[in-house]
């Protein structure tokens, strides 16, 4: 299910990419939406409004299948914590074998006074 939805998220930011691109700006940019001749299958202003249309579209679609995309991460890992599920468990540890205190040994070369 991720994956396909993912899939579709790919797809999207890549058409959302080609039709801002295809926008024409205030400054020109690409400007390929069609020019403001009479001869194109739309005019300048109809295109433009189509183009803000499918921009804004598909930037709704965009912003939905990346909250599902972050649902669906959020619910793939369990709600464990890993630090306090180990913490919670008694810890198994051998005890020491005691040790006698080591005796001091007397002093072979006698000292002088």
């Amino acid at each position: 299910m991720q994956t396909i939805v993912l899939v579709i998220h790919v797809m999207i930011a890549i058409a959302l990419v080609s039709v801002v691109l295809i926008q024409k700006s205030e400054g020109g940019g690409l400007g390929m939406g069609g020019g403001g001749g009479m001869s194109g299958l739309m005019t300048g202003r109809s295109t433009a409004n189509l183009l803000t249309r499918v921009t804004g579209g598909l930037f709704a679609a965009f912003v939905l299948t990346s909250i599902t995309l972050s649902v669906l991460a959020a619910h793939r890992h369990s709600a464990n914590s890993i630090a306090l599920d180990r913490l919670a468990q008694p810890i198994q540890t051998t005890a020491p074998t005691p040790i006698a205190p080591a005796t001091p040994k007397a002093p072979s070369v006698p000292i002088a006074p």
